[in-house]
């Protein structure tokens, strides 16, 4: 877990209904990559711990037997649930957190965290994570990759103000980012590799799936993007909440009057460790 944080229930309290809009997919043919690294064939069962929406889990799903959802939001869950539906996706969702694994789930090919597993208790999870695989089975750590290249090509439209939109946060919610109740003095813990091999995971991989393609972005999607994040989900913001969505447009008109906004889609990086045989 962060430095002097404690998980409580607020974290993305309001964010379910902007997540899917907001948030960036995973790069094209990141769930291929998954199945062709594990040399997944149909069988075995998967778990998504902290699956939000089920974004990846309703990727992945089709390459197991069974797909488990798991999350402690239940408006995320709602959102997953319908999201499989849309989609055609037979699927299990439970209500619990990670530390409250293995809640009865049974044994799973794999285990994936996508951004999720820094919110955790990662050494507790991490061992009880390494009971839950069947031999031979794999832990999944799938994120947006942090520092890829530069690419000097330039972009349609003006691209997403992040800054400005970060500093506008600040204005509202204090200068230290928030995360729930608390707030992240040191940001999340990175250093995966370490929690893994304590726990007593082997054979680290690493896979980036390139990505790079140009979408674009409206005022509606970057507002979304604000609200499906846990340091500035909608609670955080009480009665000024209108106050700060009216100023964020405000920006954002100002930086793109056409409303027309462009970025490329970071690649993905997905991290694997085995259990030993």
């Amino acid at each position: 877990m962060p430095d002097g944080w404690e998980w409580d229930s607020s974290l993305f309290r309001g964010s379910a209904a902007y997540y899917e809009r907001g948030r960036l997919p995973y790069a094209p043919g990141f769930a291929e990559t998954v199945a062709d690294a594990l040399g997944l064939d149909g069988r075995g069962r998967l778990l998504d711990v902290g699956c939000g929406p089920g974004i990846v889990l309703i990727a992945l799903a089709p390459y197991f037997a069974e797909a488990v959802g798991v999350d402690p939001d239940e408006a995320m869950l709602a959102a997953a649930r319908r999201r499989a539906v849309r989609h055609g996706v037979a699927a299990r969702w439970t209500a619990a957190r990670a530390e409250d694994l293995p809640a009865g789930l049974g044994e799973f090919r794999a285990v994936v965290f996508a951004q999720s597993f820094h919110w955790t208790d990662r050494d507790s999870v991490a061992a009880t994570v390494l009971r839950m695989l069947e031999p031979g089975g794999v832990f999944v750590h799938v994120s947006d990759h942090q520092n890829p290249p530069p690419d000097p090509r330039p972009l349609p439209s003006p691209a997403p103000p992040y800054d400005r939109i970060g500093a506008l946060v600040r204005r509202y919610v204090g200068p230290v980012r928030r995360a729930g109740r608390g707030v992240l003095v040191n940001g999340t813990p990175g250093r995966e590799d370490l929690v893994m091999a304590r726990a007593g995971f082997v054979d680290f991989r690493r896979h980036v799936v390139p990505a790079g393609g140009v979408v674009e972005r409206t005022a509606d999607d970057l507002v979304a993007w604000a609200f499906s994040r846990s340091d500035s989900a909608p609670h955080l913001f009480g009665d000024r909440l209108g106050d700060f969505e009216r100023e964020l447009r405000a920006l954002l008109r100002e930086e793109a009057p056409d409303d027309r906004f462009a970025e490329r889609l970071p690649p993905t990086e997905v991290m694997t460790w085995r259990t030993p045989r």
